[in-house]
């Protein structure tokens, strides 16, 4: 460690530069990271964005008159990964290369440094959003802060539209910011305008605080974005012009191309957007993030600009040319798991919330590495937005399109250690019933679960009991007033939820009922 930096914290003064004269090794890992090279006018959320799909973010320090940053992640692990990611990947803002390094500092403080009441508030925003909490306690209620009350339905006007916007485009821009849950577009006033609601309000707050005003391409297509008067948006039909993301049992309604035909990127099947400007090679889109749906968007001539949030850090893969997924895959690669704990009956019922998982391949060489193949792109696509980035048994899983069109069973008399699975007779689909009511009910992983098929004889101790053996810490616990068959259990985390609901989904209680577990969208 440099004897002339601090352990206690950061301050001003630039002390991580002495590494890169070329004679130092490099850090050994911190959860701070030194950020370098930052664009003068970029803003405190779009920085804070290059670390939120590694993790949550603690503390940012900008120092803009030296062009860098100090990004605080929460664990080293989320840090390290983060690294991992952007070291063959050089991530980008506003079209800048930005350089990322783990600095000698252990934590940020920041607490008496001046100009810190920005940063603050985009971290409030941030880490509302991702704890999915409503109320911020204590904040002030200045601009850049939440207020509750607010819709989870933004209004969006694109101006100057040059080059066309597809839903699918603007599904990807906006689920940088969260579970995107419906999308309906329409021609007003000679305008193209968008309602898009999100699952949560603070979601949509963030998302009109990072773009309201930004161009999607270079100098035009620009967002003008305000709260709806709308609490909710009513789909009828799955479509170009609408989409509810919740329901893919919806019909495409009379004289609109079917999703079933392949280019259609349905649900944000990967693949290029047909467009009549995809082919302008060498152009990158403005938008550099090929982001939660793994399509990439048409790259027009000259746009080079203003939308680069990250490349694909979401999806956690590159847009090569040839080697995305293709259209219509049902196959996700998932990495980083824990090779001890990890087993095919494991991410079957956690992939099961998300559609009806028919086989998982462990890799024999590579037990960190699984591949999980779904009923269809949709559920992949559903299942990838909401479990990558999560955490599971201490690792941050990975979810991206496989290149794999199917999971290959072992030939008779192979050795494979019970790696390969086929679930497609399973009964535990939570789909196969078309219109099923589950389609209505897929939410993201919370630390609040829902629980049904309880039998009378059952207690809340019981449950309580249940959920403590399997080394949850229990935080509130109620029954459904009207119906004591369901409950809903909060858990001390995230993680704690989804490790139990992989351990006690279809956990017999007697009396010939097994439990029902999934995520819920409520607290207690």
């Amino acid at each position: 460690m440099n004897s002339s930096t601090s352990s206690t914290g950061v301050y001003a003064n630039g002390n991580d530069n002495k590494k890169f004269k070329g004679d130092r090794p490099p850090c050994s890992p911190s959860r701070v990271l030194h950020l370098r090279k930052i664009p003068s006018d970029v803003t405190e959320a779009e920085v804070i964005s290059l670390g939120l799909p590694f993790g949550k973010v603690t503390n940012l320090l900008m120092l803009k008159g030296k062009s860098q940053a100090f990004l605080e992640m929460a664990s080293e692990e989320a840090a390290i990964t983060m690294v991992n990611y952007y070291t063959p990947v050089t991530p980008h803002l506003r079209s800048q290369p930005i350089f990322i390094q783990y600095s000698n500092h252990r934590e940020l403080k920041t607490d008496n440094l001046p100009n810190q009441a920005r940063a603050q508030a985009a971290l409030q925003a941030v880490s509302a959003v991702q704890s999915g909490s409503l109320a911020l306690p204590g904040a002030p209620t200045n601009e850049g802060t939440m207020l509750t009350g607010q819709s989870p339905v933004l209004r969006i006007i694109i101006e100057n539209l040059f080059y066309p916007v597809t839903l699918e485009v603007l599904h990807q821009i906006f689920s940088k910011f969260g579970t995107v849950l419906k999308i309906i577009t329409f021609t007003k006033n000679n305008q193209f305008q968008a309602l898009l609601q999100y699952a949560d309000p603070l979601n949509a707050q963030y998302a009109k605080m990072a773009l309201d005003g930004q161009n999607i391409y270079n100098a035009c297509c620009t967002l003008r974005i305000d709260f709806s008067k709308l609490t909710s948006l009513n789909v009828k039909y799955n479509n170009d012009k609408s989409r509810d993301f919740t329901r893919l049992d919806l019909p495409t309604g009379d004289g609109h191309p079917s999703l079933e035909s392949p280019m259609a990127a349905a649900f944000g099947a990967p693949g290029i957007i047909s467009s009549p400007y995809a082919g302008a090679a060498g152009f990158a889109p403005a938008i550099g993030f090929p982001q939660a749906t793994g399509l990439s968007v048409p790259a027009v001539p000259g746009a080079l600009g203003p939308l680069t949030i990250t490349p694909s850090a979401v999806t956690g893969r590159m847009a090569i040319p040839g080697a995305s997924g293709m259209p219509g895959n049902s196959v996700l690669l998932v990495t980083n798991l824990n090779p001890d704990l990890i087993t095919p009956q494991g991410l079957f019922i956690l992939f099961g919330v998300y559609g009806d998982v028919h086989r998982v391949k462990i890799m024999f060489n590579k037990k960190e590495n699984a591949l999980v193949q779904m009923a269809d792109a949709n559920q992949a696509q559903l299942a990838m937005n909401h479990l990558n980035g999560q955490r599971l048994y201490g690792k941050v899983l990975r979810a991206t399109l496989s290149k794999h069109q199917a999971v290959q069973l072992p030939r008779e008399g192979q050795e494979d250690q019970g790696l390969t699975k086929d679930f497609s007779n399973s009964p535990l689909h939570r789909f196969k019933k078309p219109g099923s009511k589950n389609f209505q009910n897929i939410f993201p992983p919370s630390a609040t679960l829902h629980l049904s098929n309880i039998p009378p004889s059952v207690t809340m101790d019981d449950l309580k009991n249940l959920f403590t053996e399997a080394g949850c810490s229990v935080k509130a616990f109620k029954f459904f007033q009207k119906d004591r068959k369901m409950a809903l259990i909060q858990l001390g985390s995230v993680e704690e939820a989804i490790q139990a609901l992989i351990e006690l989904h279809n956990h017999d209680l007697g009396e010939n009922h097994h439990l029902r577990v999934s995520f819920s969208k409520s607290t207690i």
